[in-house]
């Protein structure tokens, strides 16, 4: 059983960037929990951590400036062309990938509990997250995850 199991759940979220430019809809599966990731390039992306939940892949759209960036040969980062709000983000691999939203940008995800963290060993040490979640190494995440070849 994986971790994020029990918060599987589906529905209707309604977001927005900060602007309002971009209209977001997750209109499918979803996981109702966040993960927290501390690694240099979600540090450089987001301005501290990257936080988000997960959606199932064709489950959002969004209107408005949206933008894309391929942050590595992995992965692209999406994010409002008008006020840079961070949107999503979405592995690039052959099969369809599921988007890992930002929080908070959805109303409904304010009370998501934090469920894991991961570059746990690469977290600031001004920003200690409290509680009972799995943390994850950069060495364990990267162990399981042959395509990411260190801390980018």
């Amino acid at each position: 059983m994986s971790i994020a199991d029990p918060y599987r759940t589906s529905g209707v979220l309604h977001g927005q960037c900060l602007c309002k430019a971009v209209q977001i809809t997750v209109d499918g599966d979803y996981i109702a929990a966040i993960g927290i990731c501390h690694c240099l390039m979600c540090q450089r992306s987001n301005g501290v951590v990257f936080g988000a939940f997960e959606a199932a892949p064709g489950t959002v759209t969004a209107t408005g400036p949206v933008q894309t960036y391929a942050s590595s040969s992995f992965a692209e980062r999406t994010f409002c062309g008008t006020c840079g709000s961070a949107l999503w983000l979405r592995d690039t691999g052959p099969e369809p990938a599921g988007y890992e939203l930002m929080p908070g940008l959805f109303p409904d995800a304010h009370d998501f509990p934090l469920i894991s963290e991961i570059y746990h060993d690469k977290a600031p040490a001004y920003l200690p997250f409290s509680g009972d979640h799995r943390r994850g190494t950069q060495a364990q995440y990267e162990s399981k995850n042959a395509h990411i070849e260190g801390d980018i």
